[in-house]
């Protein structure tokens, strides 16, 4: 049978308001008494009901959590970022896969708020209308982490992509590359699609470099998808002689399918991308990366989200958090 709050106060000899006073950690009740009630909560192995508990506050201390896609090892540390922060003010986390569909975005969304809980935060890429609508109707904050609405209308952090991207495509300039081709996302993605190509193309436009429809191919971010992309590379004249990749990867595929082909990299062909996941150190050569951030952005995100749903006053409800070159092997200036 279940143990009730009114079963650990008969055990103990006390009022159940104590024994509540105690399982909710409330400073006024003597050292002896919680004593008391804590020995007969082991006793009878109770454990407090959290859904009887946040009808009767109206707060559950649960976060929701919509990740893209939980495979992508990237998602995993802003995962971790949130994890850390939610913990350290005493909310716990529910994680839902939506596999960057839009239609499962909504349903996830919509089984969250219905589920109760105090806030939500989304990490996605395009956020549509459709999205807007069903943040509109919530009753709880929501924070959009590392993506952000077309008109910055939703509270927000990330980095800024463009920027990145046109910081990377400048490394290889730099090093005296002039035909860089781009393994894209989506042009439908604001930040890792839309975003960084307009980084691209912002880079090589202030470089006087022509723009060349054929060096740009769009990817689906994962590794696979760039083997067709430098694969098609390779048959153009003049072929590329360094390629920025919109994700690491897609990059680590870009290095690779360069020395299936009997290339090497970077002395054929330099490779740089944005990101840096922890395969960017571990592939060889190692690849030239633009750090996101992202424990950063899980971490900035929850502490945000902590803020609203406690109502507290926010200076900034769009965050930008900074980017970084880190400079490995997969590049280097040209002889």
């Amino acid at each position: 049978m279940t143990v009730t709050i009114y079963d650990v106060a008969r055990e103990a000899g006390v009022s159940m308001a104590t024994v509540s006073r105690v399982v909710n950690n409330n400073p006024n009740v003597k050292p002896q008494t919680r004593k008391k009630v804590f020995e007969a909560i082991e006793r009878l192995g109770y454990r407090p009901n959290a859904v009887a508990r946040g009808l009767a506050s109206k707060k559950t201390t649960t976060v929701g959590v919509v990740i893209p896609d939980i495979s992508n090892s990237i998602f995993a540390e802003v995962a971790r970022g949130i994890e850390d922060i939610a913990n350290m003010y005493h909310y716990n986390i529910i994680l839902c896969n939506a596999d960057k569909k839009k239609e499962k975005e909504i349903r996830v969304i919509n089984t969250l708020l219905e589920k109760q809980v105090d806030g939500l935060l989304f990490m996605g890429g395009v956020v549509t209308e459709e999205h807007i609508q069903a943040f509109r109707t919530s009753s709880v904050p929501v924070v959009l982490c590392g993506t952000k609405d077309e008109n910055q209308a939703m509270a927000s952090v990330d980095i800024d992509h463009e920027a990145a991207a046109f910081d990377a495509v400048n490394v290889l300039i730099a090093a005296g590359h002039r035909d860089i081709a781009m393994i894209s996302g989506t042009l439908q993605d604001p930040a890792n699609g839309f975003a960084r190509y307009q980084g691209y193309k912002r880079a090589l436009e202030t470089a006087g470099i022509p723009v060349r429809d054929e060096y740009v191919r769009i990817g689906n971010y994962r590794y696979e998808s760039s083997v067709d992309a430098v694969n098609y590379f390779l048959e153009l004249s003049p072929r590329p002689s360094a390629i920025f990749s919109a994700t690491d990867e897609m990059a680590i595929g870009a290095i690779h399918t360069i020395q299936d082909n009997g290339l090497r990299v970077p002395e054929d062909i330099a490779v740089i991308s944005v990101d840096n996941i922890r395969m960017a150190s571990m592939v060889r050569p190692t690849l030239t990366t633009v750090a996101q951030p992202m424990y950063d952005i899980g971490a900035v995100s929850m502490r945000l989200l902590t803020k609203l749903m406690n109502k507290e006053s926010t200076e900034n409800m769009q965050v930008i958090l900074p980017h970084e070159i880190i400079n490995r092997q997969s590049v280097k200036a040209q002889a």
